[in-house]
């Protein structure tokens, strides 16, 4: 069995809105480069992605919807007739080949699902992946089809099993959530900026689940301007909790890294030590609660040169038990890209300290975060009385 396998084609990058648009996958080409810059990975830890088929999609979306992805992606249909399906909108305009884009992001995701369920490798990483703002028959938020939905029902149709799914994107993860709101069998669990200023404005502690799956639902709504050490004590009672609570077979995690201080989309505050942490307590706990099963994606990330490779090369040498890289970046990797990015590079793994001005309101931002943590874990809590 192998430790992990990284997902990846050269063809993922063609799931591009347009030049200009936040949704980049070159931060993939750049993830990739910088580990090999660091000799992380080789070609032996490469699995390449797969299309999924439109019976796999329709395991999430209704088929009329993929049709209608079909026909736009084809020049068949006009923003127009499109935009009730959300699509030909601002966030998730039309192009070319869309269905066949996003069915390669879909299927690299089923890859890493088969490859650790069938028990090939312990852990799989599809960083292609994590579009988890679709819905079953529209798309949202740049998603068109949502991949990691697509992968917990074949988790369960496939495998028989009981999914936990884990989602650190600065967004809510209002399309998986959504999607399992009523199922017993799968506990959605993200931490998020307050959907009061950030799209997509769900995601509040009071959405615990519905019927059978009331109680499998947990939202971390943090308040804007959080710090690393509020985020972190969060997450790390959130899951640790969870975890206990749910028992799951897998873990599945998302991984946007737009909670960070340099994203332009989102208002929180971290740094790349949470990043070093996140994937680190789901390996443990991978390993505690579910025989090291664990499947991880990417998710958002719009400062695509000086935030996302850094923070998505730590997943992938955390599942390898590799020391976690520090001091300064790769020179090569530096001047590679230096010449392509609008902005300075971060020399180092870690970033400057500090990074920000003082934030005036730290205490009190801390304090609501905390009562916001207490709300959102009193079923578990009160179960254990």
């Amino acid at each position: 069995m192998k430790n992990a396998v990284f997902v990846y084609s050269p063809e993922q990058l063609d799931y591009k809105f347009s030049e200009s648009h936040p949704f980049n996958h070159k931060r993939l080409l750049l993830t990739m480069d910088l580990l090999r810059k660091i000799d992380s990975i080789s070609d032996d830890d490469i699995v390449p992605a797969r299309m999924a088929t439109d019976e796999e999609i329709a395991l999430a979306h209704d088929e009329k919807y993929i049709d209608i992805v079909k026909q736009a992606g084809h020049g068949l249909l006009t923003p127009a007739q499109c935009e009730s399906y959300g699509i030909g909108t601002e966030d998730t305009p039309i192009f070319p080949n869309m269905h066949e884009a996003s069915s390669l992001l879909v299927g690299g995701t089923l890859q890493a699902v088969d490859y650790v369920m069938q028990g090939k490798s312990r852990h799989a990483l599809n960083l292609g992946g994590g579009l988890h703002h679709g819905f079953h028959g529209r798309a949202s938020g740049f998603c068109i089809y949502n991949d990691s939905s697509v992968a917990i029902k074949y988790m369960q149709k496939k495998y028989n099993a009981r999914v936990l799914y884990v989602d650190t994107d600065a967004h809510h993860g209002d399309g998986v959530q959504w999607t399992f709101y009523d199922d017993p069998n799968v506990c959605t669990l993200s931490i998020h900026e307050t959907g009061r200023y950030l799209f997509p404005g769900t995601g509040n502690v009071t959405e615990r689940g519905n019927g059978q799956g009331y109680g499998t639902s947990f939202n971390f709504p943090l308040d804007a301007f959080t710090e690393d050490e509020s985020f972190l004590e969060v997450y790390e009672q959130a899951m640790r909790e969870v975890f206990e609570f749910f028992k799951p077979d897998v873990v599945f995690t998302q991984n946007g890294a737009d909670a960070h201080y340099f994203d332009p989309l989102t208002h929180l505050y971290g740094t790349m030590k949470i990043y070093q942490e996140i994937p680190k307590l789901a390996h443990k706990l991978a390993h505690e609660y579910c025989d090291g099963k664990w499947i991880a994606v990417g998710g958002g990330g719009y400062d695509i040169w000086r935030v996302v490779p850094r923070a998505w090369s730590l997943i992938w040498t955390e599942m390898n038990d590799l020391p976690l890289p520090t001091g300064p970046l790769p020179k090569e990797w530096l001047e590679k890209w230096q010449t392509e990015a609008p902005v300075p590079f971060i020399p180092t793994w870690e970033d400057p300290n500090p990074l920000y001005e003082a934030i005036p309101r730290k205490a009190e931002i801390e304090e609501k975060n905390a009562q916001m943590l207490t709300k959102a874990l009193h079923i578990i809590r009160n179960e254990r009385k």
